[in-house]
């Protein structure tokens, strides 16, 4: 446990909680040590399914750019591609808002609870920035190719509910982080052996394209981090205003 990440372990299921409260931004730090508790559990008896949630207004939204650059980004998402090297199943529990590298992050788990009103959205293209954290191959494989390219162009913010139809969430609750404990624990309930084998096998194609992917997500972010474009959809962002992208 560390001051950004909270870890409680009871029955075989390890609640690990993001403590950067009102919206849990990310950066290198936290991701660190987020892939460290993570992968911490890889070969421990005492924990069988992980619940990922967080404390504050959102679940996470998205990653704290300032000052990253493009060397930052790679550092991050080296972080990134630890998470999705660990062997124990993740649920993660949705409240608020899961905002692009944040529905990045959530879409690292196995699976999704969202509450009802939960926003998601890959936001990107509004920001005139491309997509990370591996969201190249978690989107589509979750709602497929058509679903995840409309998700991706348009930027359009999914709730809950809506979520749950497209699946890219798995269920819905009106608590969560209740509901997700109650899944991994149905999880952790099956065999401690074969659960990460299964895994292993179901998601081997998965973890190697979205490694794969999160470097190529990383150079082409780097590439526009100086655009015009970015600067717009971030300025407008802030002023809660329509971008005006002029394509430089």
């Amino acid at each position: 446990m560390t001051e950004s990440v909270g870890v409680a372990v009871a029955d075989y299921v390890a609640v690990v909680e993001l403590r950067r409260p009102p919206h849990n931004f990310f950066d290198e730090q936290l991701l660190t040590e987020l892939a460290d508790v993570v992968t911490g559990f890889d070969d421990s008896g005492d924990v069988r399914a992980i619940v990922l949630c967080s404390e504050g207004r959102n679940f996470c939204a998205g990653a704290d750019l300032r000052g990253m650059g493009p060397g930052g980004i790679r550092r991050v998402y080296r972080q990134a591609a630890r998470l999705f090297s660990g062997r124990k199943p993740i649920v993660a529990a949705l409240h608020g808002r899961a905002v692009g590298g944040g529905l990045g992050l959530a879409m690292a788990a196995d699976f999704r609870v969202a509450a009802p009103d939960a926003l998601l959205t890959a936001n990107f293209a509004k920001l005139g920035f491309h997509h990370g954290f591996a969201l190249s191959v978690t989107l589509p494989a979750a709602v497929g190719q058509q679903r995840a390219l409309d998700l991706l162009y348009t930027g359009r913010v999914v709730s809950g509910t809506d979520a749950l139809e497209l699946r890219l969430c798995d269920q819905v609750s009106e608590d969560p982080r209740a509901q997700a404990i109650d899944y991994a624990a149905e999880i952790a309930a099956s065999a401690p052996l074969a659960v990460p084998a299964i895994r292993a096998t179901m998601r081997r194609s998965l973890v190697s394209e979205a490694v794969a992917a999160l470097d190529l997500e990383a150079a082409a972010q780097a590439s526009l981090l100086e655009s015009k474009d970015f600067e717009e959809g971030i300025a407008a962002s802030i002023g809660k205003r329509p971008p005006v992208f002029t394509g430089s």
